[in-house]
């Protein structure tokens, strides 16, 4: 699964709901996209040296997408999808629905926006 920002933030508040999904997957891979957004929110967090070393932690132990030219083509393909579809979604969710269709995985989040996104399946907790 790759892992959207809600479910990193669930994840890290050690959401026991969110624990029985983590649980049972058979891979996690975190989102260069998610990481980004995820470092911006603790920026100003009293919290931001514990929260920031918790990721340092998570990417050394997990796979981290990236993005490459694969991954835009799918950016633009979903992104024509949706505004064709008047579906519109944030564009940074845009990005993450497109590395979890290029590599064949669901999302792990309660965002369900990326439902509207054909081919993605979303599994929320």
């Amino acid at each position: 699964m790759i892992v959207d920002t809600n479910a990193l933030s669930a994840w890290l508040g050690e959401d026991k709901n969110l624990a029985i999904v983590l649980a049972e997957a058979p891979q996690l891979i975190l989102s260069s996209i998610v990481l980004g957004e995820y470092r911006f929110g603790v920026k100003t967090s009293k919290y931001a040296k514990l929260f920031n070393a918790q990721l340092d932690a998570l990417e050394e132990d997990f796979d981290v997408a990236k993005i490459d030219g694969r991954t835009a083509g799918h950016y633009a393909d979903i992104r024509f999808e949706l505004k064709r579809a008047g579906t519109p979604i944030p564009w940074h969710d845009i990005w993450i629905a497109a590395q979890a269709r290029q590599l064949g995985l669901p999302v792990l989040s309660n965002d369900r926006h990326f439902d509207c996104v054909a081919g993605l399946k979303r599994i929320g907790w």
